[in-house]
């Protein structure tokens, strides 16, 4: 049975959806970021239990075909660009692969995300690029240059700039004060709530 999981967005979460669920002798074939595959069909008593013990851990099982497809979505840029993962060749942009990983056309992709999130595809892709460059120069691992390079932009003055458009500040008085909290992934991009 195939179980998709919201806020599933780190190793870490992994590890925690492991050990619960290994906790209530609910056995895995397949775990990773934002979906489980279990070896045998749950009852509704045992899918009521899960939904409850990840929802206890800040997870949230998906049921609605529309929140899983956007969660999905947002997996996949996670994995890329937080961790990496160079599923997407650097010469492939990011409206073919999505479309290429979920099966559906980006038109789709794009109205779907923007309606169930209240931002753009590509406004969630910057601001996931700008929180790993805030990881970065917290620990002052790369220059701006090679974040720019691994990043996928043009130069390190396009990243500078989009850096300041999205928090206010330049990567390097970001550098120096690093008065900015950092976000926890599933949080990234997420709406800002206005308070009166």
């Amino acid at each position: 049975m195939r179980l998709f999981i919201k806020n599933m967005v780190c190793e870490r979460c992994i590890k925690v959806v492991r050990e619960e669920l290994d906790k209530l002798d609910i056995a895995l074939t397949h775990i990773e970021l934002g979906e489980i595959e279990t070896k045998s069909e749950l009852d509704a008593e045992k899918l009521i239990r899960v939904k409850e013990t990840l929802e206890i851990n800040g997870f949230e099982l998906l049921d609605d075909k529309r929140a899983t497809l956007v969660e999905n979505i947002k997996t996949l840029i996670i994995e890329e660009v937080q961790y990496l993962k160079g599923h997407k060749p650097a010469s492939v942009n990011f409206s073919d692969y999505l479309s290429q990983k979920t099966g559906y056309e980006y038109s789709y992709l794009s109205s779907l995300f923007s309606s169930e999130t209240g931002q753009t595809i590509e406004q969630y892709i910057i601001a996931q690029k700008v929180e790993k460059v805030k990881e970065w120069l917290s620990y002052n691992e790369l220059s701006l240059s090679e974040m720019a390079w691994r990043l996928s932009y043009s130069s390190s003055a396009h990243l500078s700039n989009q850096f300041k458009k999205v928090t206010g500040i330049t990567p390097g008085e970001f550098k120096k004060g690093n008065s900015l909290p950092r976000k926890a992934l599933d949080q990234v991009g997420e709406p800002k709530i206005k308070t009166i």
